[in-house]
């Protein structure tokens, strides 16, 4: 088996804690990861904050079947969403076109920068599209964090049958399943290399899955947590 395994966190991240690191600034922030699947979206997380608990940047990666998938950058600023990138496919007349969209919003929250471009079309972004992504990028934050609080990070790699090997390199010869699993799904693990993506903790010797996102063909590459933003 071809594994490409990228470094996609921090190493403290993969070791299943929460890390801190400095900014330029050298002001401490803590590092989160997570994931959730709802109804036909599954999401990948990603956030940091201050010590101080206000939030600074997040990510998203999300997959939704049919009707395309994206990737997303927020950061914050005094407690505020003040500007976002997302690019991807979006299904619009039973096509997937490409698409980027990059929104900067003042302290207020008001949007006074805005290109939503679609298959090279610049179309408008209604209040009702905006509403939606200040609640995007709250949810990752929320749920990478709400997710730590419980002892699990996010984690992807590729298994082979004997064992787990993560993106970063790390090796854990057992996974553990906290929830029952679908026995077909079972019989892939047990037969077929594969890319996983999972919310779980890391122990000593094996890998404890709360939830599973994704189970691939081992020929796919991990995720790494996009930046999108240019500074």
């Amino acid at each position: 088996m071809t594994r490409k395994l990228l470094s996609l966190f921090l190493p403290l991240a993969l070791l299943g804690c929460s890390s801190t690191a400095s900014n330029p600034a050298l002001e401490q922030v803590r590092d989160f990861s997570g994931g959730q699947i709802l109804g036909d979206a599954t999401s990948l997380y990603w956030s940091t904050e201050r010590v101080t608990g206000q939030p600074v940047s997040a990510s998203d990666y999300v997959m939704m079947g049919d009707y395309g998938e994206y990737q997303t950058e927020y950061r914050w600023d005094e407690g505020v969403v003040r500007e976002l990138v997302r690019e991807g496919s979006e299904l619009r007349n039973n096509e997937l076109l490409p698409f980027r969209l990059h929104i900067r919003f003042n302290k207020e929250g008001d949007a006074v920068y805005q290109r939503y471009r679609v298959d090279g079309d610049v179309l408008p972004v209604n209040s009702a599209q905006l509403v939606q992504l200040k609640q995007d990028a709250n949810r990752a934050i929320e749920v990478s964090k709400a997710q730590d609080s419980n002892g699990l990070d996010l984690f992807q790699g590729y298994w082979d049958g004997q064992e787990f090997s993560t993106c970063s390199g790390l090796t854990f010869p057992e996974v553990q399943f906290n929830q029952q699993m679908p026995q077909v799904l079972m019989n892939r693990l047990a037969t077929v290399d594969s890319y996983v993506a999972l919310v779980g903790t890391a122990r000593s010797q094996r890998i404890e899955v709360e939830d599973l996102l994704i189970l691939a063909d081992d020929s796919r590459d991990c995720v790494p947590r996009p930046e999108l933003i240019e500074d």
